[in-house]
């Protein structure tokens, strides 16, 4: 479903990403962790056409998304449902409207009572059926998590990237999150990728796990590896250790 091939980005002459090959199977899910300012967000922006790498190519379902032009681009994206990092709901829109964005956007003529019933499914879906024309500043953390994850799913999109989808949220609250993110993939067959600083947390959700490192993979491959990677980087991260290479 995705291939990145020797993926390169420089940011302002810094070097984001080194090198970085993939190949992300349909329906799987895969975990991306690393220590901060390590390239996470920016290597799932780029899959999704945020940033052109200066080498390398990427392959969506067979197209190169490198090289199409932004018409195209938005048409792929379509097929892409994102969680950003915290959230980025939209103030000055009440839930059930932040929650249609996507639909909006995508479909400018939609009947505006379809688009609501459309939210509200999807709102029943993640538990917040009734908060529907709150603003999301009246709900806690938890709950705007769980607007952000209706946003990111309501097109029933072939992949799901989600960055930091538990950030800040108590232990039974993230679980509570993992649960509802591995109904939604069952649900809609899905493929999934997902940030975050919780690595335990994290590797009870994922079937496989990518460590990366100042923009480099050092680690690609199933979760239970981790255990017996013999890479200095991946062994200290994993261990949360304070000394060594990092």
């Amino acid at each position: 479903m995705l291939q990145l091939n020797d993926i390169t980005l420089k940011l302002d002459e810094n070097l984001i990403l080194d090198r970085i090959s993939l190949n992300i199977q349909p329906g799987s899910i895969w975990g991306i962790i690393g220590p901060p300012a390590s390239g996470k967000s920016v290597l799932v922006k780029t899959i999704c056409g945020f940033f052109k790498p200066q080498k390398g190519n990427i392959l969506f379902n067979g197209t190169d998304i490198c090289k199409i032009p932004e018409t195209k681009l938005l048409e792929i994206r379509k097929q892409i449902g994102m969680l950003f990092q915290n959230n980025a709901l939209f103030d000055f829109m009440n839930v059930w409207e932040n929650v249609a964005f996507p639909l909006r956007r995508s479909n400018p003529d939609i009947d505006p009572e379809l688009l609501r019933e459309k939210a509200w499914k999807r709102l029943k879906k993640v538990g917040l059926a009734g908060s529907e024309d709150k603003l999301c500043s009246e709900l806690s953390g938890g709950m705007q998590k769980r607007v952000g994850i209706a946003r990111a799913t309501i097109n029933k999109a072939p992949l799901n990237i989600y960055d930091e989808p538990t950030a800040g949220l108590d232990p039974v609250t993230t679980s509570k999150i993992y649960d509802l993110l591995l109904e939604i993939k069952r649900q809609n067959s899905s493929t999934v990728l997902a940030i975050s600083s919780d690595v335990e947390g994290l590797r009870n959700f994922v079937d496989n796990i990518i460590v990366l490192h100042e923009g480099k993979i050092r680690y690609s491959g199933p979760e239970k590896g981790l255990e017996t990677s013999t890479d200095p980087v991946v062994h200290q991260f994993v261990r949360g250790e304070e000394e060594g290479p990092l």
